[in-house]
């Protein structure tokens, strides 16, 4: 996501580097590639006019200090103009009646089925206790899908097979919430498009009748200012309280990111990046600035870990790695719970300057494949006992697993070092040695 236009917006800073000072010539110059920038990626050409002479005006009007370069300086207003461009501050949705009603809404194939169960996970998360209502009548696996994904995630789901009624489903799923005590209920309805009027004129009906707290308005990002158009004409019927963006892990130009706040005036909630459950985010426009600006999102990366990291399990783990009893499954257990938490490509470009160096590289979803077979080609005992693994065990392994022995020597031999390192770490004492030995960086001007 936004990999094009974080290169054009760093071609269109390079004009200012090596400049004594900020001038209106050179400022006028990257401004112009900074809104090529922003055309390029489908965002809607009033919203890249004024958001470029916003940050012409206030770079013009700013002092660079002898320790700030015109680069340095223009990338700080720039980061400060996209996050209020996006909304400026994060709108968390409002959860205080009990029960709170969440009414979905959207295109066909934006993604809006798998959102619902998404964020009935992310609810569930948070302590709540959700109910999912399938009310889109005319999909004939919608209904299947909602109670899939329920199923999977725990949540109850809420269904009327025998009815065609999107306005009694609603309704009834209400009552049934109410009755089985559920905090949030959250109705799911048929994707529609906004020139079909029957289909408006329901969901706005559905809207007057069930009269929802949340009425979240989900958007495919890839269909780039398509998206924000749509979303202006959904807008003007149902006044909804947010956006939600999907498929900000596809090959998406980011348009619709950086528009949509402006156009309809509505911000935007979430984000979904990725087909699993877990996979989705709450936006934060001054987070996604900097990613988009290659500055990474480290505040987002330590809250998916937290996410998906039990403190009581990491405490015994602690204990394990202290006793040098760390073995193949714990390691295993690791890969997973990183797997949780989104795409390797995505988790990169959270770390800053990472996303730059990343960015030509190719990651699989399934980078942990060969290591994962290795492991589980092992015996009980061997994943216990890492040091039993001794060379004729290490081909039986290679050969259960479909790899090369070659393979399985250098998990064996990079899990060890691995292990050391952890060990060594786990001891304040010693991870401070550590620290004082390493070489220091030469002295001297880069």
């Amino acid at each position: 996501m936004f990999e094009n236009l974080q290169d054009k917006l760093d071609r269109a800073f390079k004009v200012l580097k090596g400049q004594g000072s900020i001038t209106e010539i050179n400022v006028a110059e990257t401004m112009k590639e900074i809104r090529k920038a922003l055309l390029d990626a489908d965002v809607n050409y009033k919203t890249a006019k004024s958001f470029t002479d916003e940050v012409k005006e206030k770079a013009l009007g700013a002092n660079v200090l002898t320790a700030v370069s015109p680069g340095q300086l223009l990338t700080k207003i720039m980061n400060d103009e996209l996050a209020a461009l996006m909304g400026g501050e994060v709108t968390e949705l409002d959860l205080k009646t009990n029960p709170t009603i969440i009414l979905i809404a959207g295109l066909n194939g934006a993604g809006k089925t798998t959102f619902t169960g998404k964020l009935a996970n992310f609810l569930k998360n948070k302590g709540k206790k959700p109910l999912l209502v399938a009310g889109d009548v005319y999909r004939p696996a919608a209904v299947d899908q909602l109670q899939i994904l329920g199923e999977q995630i725990g949540v109850p789901v809420y269904a009327n097979t025998a009815s065609k009624d999107p306005v009694g489903i609603a309704l009834e799923g209400i009552a049934e919430g109410k009755k089985q005590q559920n905090n949030v209920i959250i109705i799911d309805t048929a994707g529609r498009l906004a020139i079909d009027e029957q289909m408006m004129d329901e969901i706005a009906a559905v809207k007057e009748s069930t009269k929802p707290h949340e009425i979240l308005f989900v958007v495919d990002a890839m269909t780039g200012q398509d998206a924000v158009n749509t979303a202006k004409a959904f807008n003007d019927r149902l006044d909804f309280t947010g956006v939600v963006l999907t498929k900000l892990d596809g090959d998406t130009r980011g348009g619709a990111a950086l528009s949509i706040k402006s156009v309809v005036n509505k911000p935007i909630k979430f984000i979904g990046t990725g087909e699993k459950m877990e996979a989705l985010d709450v936006f934060y426009p001054e987070r996604m600035a900097s990613r988009i600006l290659g500055m990474g999102d480290v505040v987002s990366l330590v809250e998916r870990a937290q996410q998906q990291f039990d403190e009581k399990e990491a405490a015994e783990l602690q204990k394990k790695i202290r006793k040098n009893k760390f073995d193949f499954n714990d390691f295993y257990n690791q890969i997973q719970q990183i797997k949780k938490m989104g795409n390797m490509k995505d988790l990169m470009g959270m770390i800053p300057g990472v996303g730059k160096m990343m960015k030509n590289v190719d990651i699989e979803d399934d980078a942990f494949k060969n290591v994962e077979a290795i492991i589980q080609s092992m015996t009980k005992y061997e994943r216990e006992n890492p040091d039993s693994i001794q060379q004729s065990r290490r081909l039986r392994i290679a050969k259960g697993s479909g790899n090369k022995i070659e393979e399985v020597t250098k998990l064996i031999k990079q899990f060890e070092d691995m292990r050391k390192v952890m060990k060594q770490f786990s001891n304040p004492a010693a991870a401070a040695r550590m620290m004082k030995n390493m070489p220091k960086m030469p002295q001297g001007r880069m």
